[in-house]
């Protein structure tokens, strides 16, 4: 493990100065969404930044580690120097290049808010009740994923560190996110979709919990698709062949295709189904034109495009993201309405590659209780809350109180209706 001699914190506007490979390095455990790569494109495409109402802010830590056996050990990733004598903190300019050598130790991605839209953690009545009491709720610190409701690491961390030089760096990318706050006049902080571990430190240094709920599948070692539909009920597992048999005898082809195989007609295909979808649904398109080629061309290794054709041509498709530890489901759309199709794409042939490469998770997206049906069963969600105004964060938190019992009431009456037979 590694030992921390001094610790630097810095800000930036933009990620394109940090090293991809230092950033990619810290541990996002089954996560992509927080890798160089996704962010990059967000920020090319213009789906984030003042405009888009998602600002970014990239808290970095840095820390000079000492080099093995005495030898001069250069780090990838340099930022300017400025730690106290005693291994503590200090923080830097935001945009300050690099001036001595240090090693990427941890990171937040943060962003500031004028409006709630694009989170999936609700709190929408948190900022009417604040407006009717005439106390500003805009603008807000968000630390999340844009537009993604999928659970992942919020608080980066180098895997190597040492327990005692891991909190150090926890405790200053926290009062970094802080400072941030407090520089940008935020009324709130909120952390979205950590996870459980994370969310009991933040809880540690002040902010309240709070408990959500979606629906994952989980690998239980099987051996194929029929080995998994053996543990369902009999009436489900009917269902679900009946659907599969008839998604697939309306369309010619299914195929995963690899984001760096992918076409310039496939990934326009792509953008097409997403903004259908969105429209088609009162959606908001928060991903802007431009976003799907960066994405392919920045992530390549992390995108996983599900096909369907008919006649050689693309009639509806999804996206996915697929990292060593999981399979993550994001958009799904189509040209036309057919039957069962959407049910095969967005879930039936995600739990199949999980399956055939031996992936433990699959994130299918937020809501539905329709999922439940198809294997996928209720899961707590985490996040943590800290809001400005005494009054408005003490009200927030005791209702917090209330909900969490509710949630976790609501996920056990849930799992009692899934599909698996009783001895599952």
């Amino acid at each position: 493990m590694l030992a921390v001699v001094e610790l630097t914190t810095t800000r930036r506007r933009s990620i394109e100065g940090v090293n991809p490979a230092s950033w990619n390095a810290l541990d996002h455990a089954p996560s992509p969404f927080l890798e160089w790569g996704f962010l990059r494109a967000l920020e090319i495409s213009n789906s984030v930044g003042e405009d888009a109402g998602w600002d970014p802010h990239y808290i970095l830590v840095h820390g000079a580690l000492p080099p093995p056996d005495g030898a001069s050990q250069p780090s990838p990733d340099r930022v300017g120097a400025g730690a106290t004598a005693d291994g503590g903190a200090r923080s830097a300019s935001c945009d300050r290049g690099p001036a001595s050598e240090s090693t990427l130790l941890g990171a937040v991605v943060a962003y500031v808010k004028d409006h709630s839209y694009g989170e999936y953690i609700f709190d929408f009545h948190w900022a009417r009740a604040s407006m009717r009491a005439g106390i500003p709720y805009y603008p807000k610190l968000v630390i999340a994923a844009p537009a993604t409701p999928a659970t992942g690491r919020r608080i980066l961390l180098h895997p190597g560190l040492a327990d005692d030089a891991r909190d150090a760096v926890v405790a200053a990318l926290i009062a970094g996110v802080r400072e941030v706050a407090d520089a940008q006049g935020c009324h709130s902080i909120h952390w979205l979709f950590t996870t459980q571990d994370e969310r009991a430190r933040l809880v540690d240094a002040g902010f309240a919990a709070r408990t959500s709920y979606q629906f994952h599948w989980h690998n239980r070692g099987y051996a194929s698709f029929d080995d998994f539909l053996a543990q369902l009920t009999s009436r489900k597992r009917k269902q679900i062949r009946k659907e599969r048999r008839r998604a697939r005898a309306a369309v010619d082809r299914i195929a995963f295709v690899e984001g760096g195989d992918m076409s310039a007609p496939q990934v326009a295909a792509l953008d097409r189904f997403y903004r259908r979808t969105t429209n088609l649904y009162g959606g908001r398109q928060y991903l802007r034109p431009g976003f799907f080629d960066r994405l392919v061309e920045l992530a390549p290794d992390r995108v996983r495009f599900l096909e369907v054709t008919r006649a050689e041509d693309a009639v509806a498709g999804a996206l996915f993201f697929e990292t060593g530890q999981g399979l993550y489901g994001r958009y799904w759309g189509c040209d036309e309405d057919i039957e069962f199709l959407h049910f095969e794409a967005a879930y039936y042939a995600g739990i199949e590659r999980c399956i055939e490469e031996g992936l433990a998770l699959f994130e299918a997206g937020a809501q539905g209780e329709h999922k439940l049906l198809r294997g996928f069963l209720p899961r707590a969600c985490h996040s943590a809350h800290w809001l400005r105004h005494p009054g408005l964060d003490r009200g927030v938190r005791e209702f917090l109180r209330e909900e969490c019992a509710a949630v976790e009431r609501h996920i056990e009456q849930l799992a009692g209706y899934g599909p698996y037979r009783q001895e599952e």
